[in-house]
């Protein structure tokens, strides 16, 4: 045991509570239950400004540059970063960089920690997670959440491409080959990993949980509370509305069938432009995030929740939505491609329905077909929460984080109960 009598941890997380989106909610938890943790002296978090999905800065933190915080027993040091409100090749770079350089200037004051962890797919706080670990000869392990590499190839970004891909790539590579363990949220990525130099007997499976409760109220109530009537079908999207989402599917279904009300539940950087497409249809709704008491029960008022990717997507990335959609117990309509990760784990739930990506008529066709026969879509939508009492429970997800970090320590393996594969 180290001198200071319990570890001393330090995660980097550029995204943190109070973000509701993304991972934020997954590196709140993740340090919360290690600061929980009788073994740890102190847990001390590397975050930005909170920014996502809005890509503004909180009103809270404008002109702040620097801040220490504590929140449920975690030490919290944020750092003023650029926040790009629309998404190119450069302005990413920029945001990258500004991280970088404003986290090395200046990194947390703390004792020598133990153990570093990171959560990509900031790249910059990948490499200022290594960094700090190398400095102090201490294990370090980085959770993969987005593949930034692939993500430049593949999200449609402006500017993206094999250039753009190479680079964020090349960099990608440097933080993972540097970590003790790797830890990957999804058994798609483990390829890729691989092919930057990872040996693959130091990838380990650590999928996301539900971070969301389970619907309390009544749907007939809530409906009625956002003004969703009955007899009309709803289609929710919940969360980022970004590049790699592709909404204009969504907005062209809502064109395409004035009977069916498609909600766009969040924010990000293109929403107004999803905005300025859509406008003029009567069916098409925006509604800012939930707060976080009511999500769980505005995803169960919907009659389908829609998860939607470019057609270019396949293994960069796998929706965070997802584990609150299936806590929702509602059916899944996925308009991905069939090859990619996303479609995989709507397959390993069966708790939804994978139409192709980009197809509006195709996504409209499956959404009608539940809506004709309720009893099966509440059947579909029922397997969701089995699913993550099963897999992707809040216990089960966070045991794995927690025995990774055992291993990465004790040199040895930790595979809490629950964990899968």
């Amino acid at each position: 045991m180290p001198e200071h009598g319990g570890r001393r941890l330090l995660l980097v997380s550029t995204n943190y509570a109070p973000e509701q989106a993304g991972i934020g909610p997954y590196a709140t938890q993740i340090a919360e239950h290690l600061a929980a943790d009788e073994r740890q002296a102190e847990v001390h978090v590397l975050a930005g400004m909170p920014h996502y999905p809005a890509w503004r800065t909180d009103p809270a933190y404008r002109g702040v540059w620097r801040a220490e915080e504590e929140r449920a027993g975690v030490l919290l040091h944020r750092r003023r970063h650029t926040v790009p409100p629309r998404q190119t090749a450069v302005r990413r770079a920029l945001y990258e960089a500004s991280i970088l350089a404003h986290g090395l200037a200046a990194p947390p004051r703390m004792g020598r920690p133990d153990a570093v962890l990171a959560q990509l797919p900031s790249l910059a706080g990948g490499v200022i997670g290594a960094r700090i670990a190398r400095r102090y000869g201490v294990p370090y392990v980085p959770v993969v959440q987005d593949l930034m590499g692939a993500a430049a190839a593949q999200s449609g970004i402006r500017g993206g491409g094999r250039a753009s891909a190479a680079a964020a790539g090349a960099v990608e590579a440097y933080v993972l080959k540097r970590a003790r363990l790797v830890g990957v949220i999804h058994e798609s990525f483990v390829d890729k990993v691989t092919a930057m130099g990872v040996a693959r007997d130091r990838i380990r499976l650590v999928p996301n949980w539900s971070h969301v409760a389970r619907p309390s109220r009544p749907r007939a109530e809530m409906r009625a509370r956002l003004g969703w009537r009955e007899g009309r079908i709803v289609v929710l999207h919940s969360g980022n509305m970004g590049l790699k989402q592709g909404l204009e599917v969504l907005v062209e279904a809502a064109r395409e069938a004035p009977d069916v009300h498609i909600v766009l539940m969040g924010d990000g950087n293109q929403r107004e432009h999803l905005r300025a497409l859509g406008a003029g249809l009567p069916n098409l709704h925006f509604l800012p995030p939930a707060e976080e008491a009511e999500f769980p029960d505005v995803l169960a008022a919907a009659d389908v929740l829609a998860v939607t990717q470019r057609a270019s997507v396949l293994d960069m990335s796998i929706p965070s939505k997802l584990t609150s959609y299936f806590a929702a117990g509602r059916p899944v309509v996925a308009s991905v491609a069939e090859q990619g990760g996303t479609a995989e784990e709507v397959r390993r739930s069966e708790a939804g329905v994978l139409v192709p990506p980009e197809n509006p008529s195709a996504l409209l066709a499956a959404v009608r077909k539940l809506a004709e026969d309720p009893a099966a879509a509440d059947a579909l939508g029922s397997r969701g929460p089995a699913y993550v009492d099963a897999h992707l429970s809040r216990e089960a997800g966070l045991a794995r984080i927690a025995g990774l970090l055992d291993e990465a320590l004790e040199g040895r393996p930790v595979r809490p109960r629950g964990a899968r594969g």
